[in-house]
């Protein structure tokens, strides 16, 4: 029998916190491994937990979100962590998913899609759908912050096919079969891309590239 996925919940509104526990335990492939309040309670409780996964709230006194994730990432690396949002933080969600975060939950998900998401960290992929990426893409070309001066696109075209592919929700076979390609080939775009932009994960990637406005389509 496989092990639960240990989750760390961390969000400074109680009942958000004890709305989350009470859908969790009601799976039997997830535990809560404990609650935090601020970001500096989240780093306490995963250096003594472990979690695998930890779902952090971006605004919070203390210790924001943005900062923990830039924490954890550094010195825990190995736990996927997932954004809590509400609808009018796109910039500070754009901020967590480069910085290294999974993916990203509105507090009102529906219950499915918080556990997929989950479960989906726990396996260090990311599950951004196309609500999310309809946010980003909206975000960036609303003029969300952007730099000054956007910097030269590094990737090449059919790197761009991939990551527009992917944000598009596509698995690596569906981004096979619509290139011509093999998955492995996708793969190795992919890792190219991780490696041109100084991520580690789709997100990231996402994050980057909608940011600069490297996703809108040709």
């Amino acid at each position: 029998m496989t092990q639960p996925i240990r989750v760390l919940i961390t969000d400074d509104h109680s009942i958000v916190r004890e709305g989350l526990r009470l859908i969790l335990e009601t799976t039997d492939d997830m535990v809560v491994v404990g609650e935090a309040a601020d970001g500096a309670e989240a780093i306490q409780l995963v250096a003594a937990h472990l979690p695998d996964v930890v779902l952090m709230d971006l605004r919070m006194p203390w210790m924001d979100g943005l900062t923990a994730i830039e924490h954890l990432q550094r010195d825990y690396p190995q736990v996927a962590i997932v954004i809590l949002t509400t609808y009018n933080e796109d910039d500070l969600m754009l901020r967590g998913l480069q910085a290294g975060a999974k993916g990203f939950l509105l507090k009102d998900t529906p219950r499915q899609t918080l556990l997929d998401t989950i479960q989906a960290a726990a396996k260090g992929e990311s599950l951004l759908g196309t609500e999310v990426m309809s946010r980003l893409l909206a975000h960036t070309q609303a003029g969300g912050k952007r730099p000054s001066a956007t910097p030269a696109n590094p990737l090449t075209e059919r790197e761009l096919q991939t990551l527009r592919a992917v944000a598009a929700g596509e698995t690596n076979k569906g981004i096979a079969l619509q290139l011509g390609i093999t998955e492995r080939t996708v793969k190795a775009h992919l890792t190219s891309v991780y490696n041109k932009l100084g991520v580690d994960s789709r997100a990231a990637a996402i994050a980057v590239a909608a940011q600069n406005g490297w996703l809108s389509p040709p």
